[in-house]
């Protein structure tokens, strides 16, 4: 039984120590090598941090980073990606929640950041790698070893504008990562295409599958993701053949139909996650790439990575207008609705908030007990003994068929016109209209205006007509605001706050109605 997740990386490094781990532009580390250097930078940070402590790495997304990634689990502690092109502002919150004693960086990036702020020791990953291997310590540091120890926490942003540092176990990444590789058919020929940041947890379902069937991660540059045609050469070239994207990735090549450059012939897997998958863009992908695996996964950071998964079977179409289920709970995972009175809703149509039980949930938010408790609470269904679960902020409901769908945030249900309103129903009937690639609805709540901003040639007066035939009057936006792109957050989300942001600045100077 695997107890902690150097076990896959030492597996693979003993069957295939001369296969790619990991990848980029630049280098390639094999499996063999990935252990050493692990090792390497282990062995610096013993003398320096008790087990279980964190270790900020300030890199850039390449291979390198990885690797030093390993290195602190090696040393018994848990890491932490800290993206360089942040705010310094929110670089010294995230540092300072951590209260950490060091920082892992390169030489360059000392060079160019101001860590004048940061009091702890900088220590730089070309000099880590180049540490002798402590085999005694190492292995005492790991005789201390629980599986209840954390292996990584992500931060997400908080309501307050405080960061919120989700901490990971390693038995939950080793729990997902079995049924994960498992149900998707993972193997050791696969080429994982990563698109996601270090500091988002899609990039957790890149990494560990790789790790445990001895796969090669590719490590896909940010760039490519604004010149679509790199993007697919660099596919194509590393043939790549499995895809764990957010939405908004896959969504930039069908956006500017990029596959009528190039079709890349390994892709036989494309799974996506993040947000809600407009069908249009699902049906390219599919015209294009018809015989490659689709899944359609969802679940928030707090409960590693996923909490359910949907095939989408080759025999079933869908409809521009219609929405793709979440699916099924993963095995040893629990996902349950709950109304507004903490009952158990299991009929047809009626709205609960999405809940999750089992060994999938984070250990909670690092130094905040408060937010912690308000988020992982007992479960209200069950008075006998301790139940943790997760309330994910998200709305979902039932079909006729039984079938699970994500409606809404809980945030984005809104009250206008004496109307309970889902947001997300309204992006669903609006990303259906001809002519439209991408659409977010923002409630404008001082003026109680529904906002309706969308990339695509329509009119307001078009976009109306066709939003009649499928939505009550009531649910149609009062304001259309055209742009040119969306704004993405780093994590590969549509930004509704720089949307805003915009919107109220030329509304200000009278360029918006």
């Amino acid at each position: 039984m695997v107890r902690n997740i150097l076990e896959y990386l030492e597996t693979s490094a003993r069957s295939c120590p001369e296969k790619a781990a990991f990848e980029d532009l630049e280098n390639s580390y094999a499996y063999g090598q990935v252990l050493e250097n692990a090792k390497r930078i282990g062995s610096a940070l013993l003398p320096k941090l008790a087990g279980n402590q964190p270790v900020p790495v300030l890199m850039e997304k390449e291979a390198r980073t990885l690797n030093v990634f390993m290195g602190a689990v090696c040393a018994g502690c848990f890491y932490t990606l800290v993206e360089p092109e942040q705010p310094a502002e929110r670089i010294r919150m995230i540092l300072g929640t951590l209260e950490a004693r060091l920082l892992v960086t390169t030489r360059t990036l000392a060079e160019q950041l101001d860590l004048s702020g940061f009091d702890g020791e900088v220590l730089l990953a070309e000099e880590l790698l180049e540490h002798e291997i402590d085999e005694e310590g190492l292995a005492a540091r790991r005789k201390g070893f629980c599986d209840t120890d954390p292996l990584y926490a992500i931060f997400t942003s908080g309501s307050t504008g405080v960061p919120k540092g989700v901490v990971v176990c390693h038995r939950s990444v080793i729990d997902f990562t079995e049924y994960f590789t498992e149900l998707f058919g993972f193997e050791r020929e696969d080429v994982i295409g990563g698109q996601a940041p270090f500091d988002f947890d899609v990039s957790v379902k890149d990494i560990y599958p790789a790790l445990k069937t001895g796969a090669t991660l590719e490590v896909i540059p940010k760039k490519f993701f604004s010149v679509p045609k790199k993007l697919l050469d660099f596919l194509d070239d590393r043939k790549v053949t499995s895809l764990t994207w957010a939405v908004s990735a896959l969504c930039i090549i069908s956006m500017l139909k990029g596959f009528r450059y190039k079709v890349p012939g390994s892709i036989r897997r494309v799974m996506f996650s993040g947000e809600v998958m407009p069908v249009k863009h699902l049906n390219y992908w599919r015209q294009y790439v018809p015989e490659a695996l689709y899944v359609n996964l969802y679940g928030p950071t707090e409960i590693t990575c996923n909490c359910t998964y949907y095939v989408i079977g080759r025999e079933r179409a869908f409809a521009e207008e219609d929405s793709i289920p979440i699916g099924e709970a993963f095995p040893n995972e629990r996902v349950f609705l709950l109304d507004e009175s903490d009952r158990l809703v299991e009929e047809p149509g009626k709205l609960g908030e999405i809940c999750v039980a089992g060994t999938a949930l984070a250990l909670g938010y690092y130094r905040n007990r408060e937010k912690t408790d308000q988020a992982f609470v007992q479960n209200p269904l069950n008075d006998r003994y301790p139940e943790l679960i997760y309330r994910t902020g998200d709305l979902g409901r039932y079909d006729g068929q039984g079938e699970l769908y994500y409606v809404t945030r809980k945030d984005f249900q809104i009250k206008h016109m004496g109307h309970r309103i889902e947001l997300g129903e309204i992006e669903t009937a609006f990303q259906a209209v001809e002519g439209i690639s991408r659409v977010c609805c923002i409630y404008d709540e001082p003026n109680t205006k529904i906002i309706g901003f969308y990339v695509g040639e329509p009119d307001a007066k078009e976009i109306i007509r066709q939003l009649t035939e499928k939505l009550p009057r009531f649910m149609i936006p009062n304001i259309f605001r055209k742009v040119e792109t969306m704004p993405i957050t780093k994590n590969g989300k549509i930004d509704r706050k720089t949307l805003m942001k915009e919107y109220k600045e030329q509304q200000e100077v009278g360029t918006v109605g």
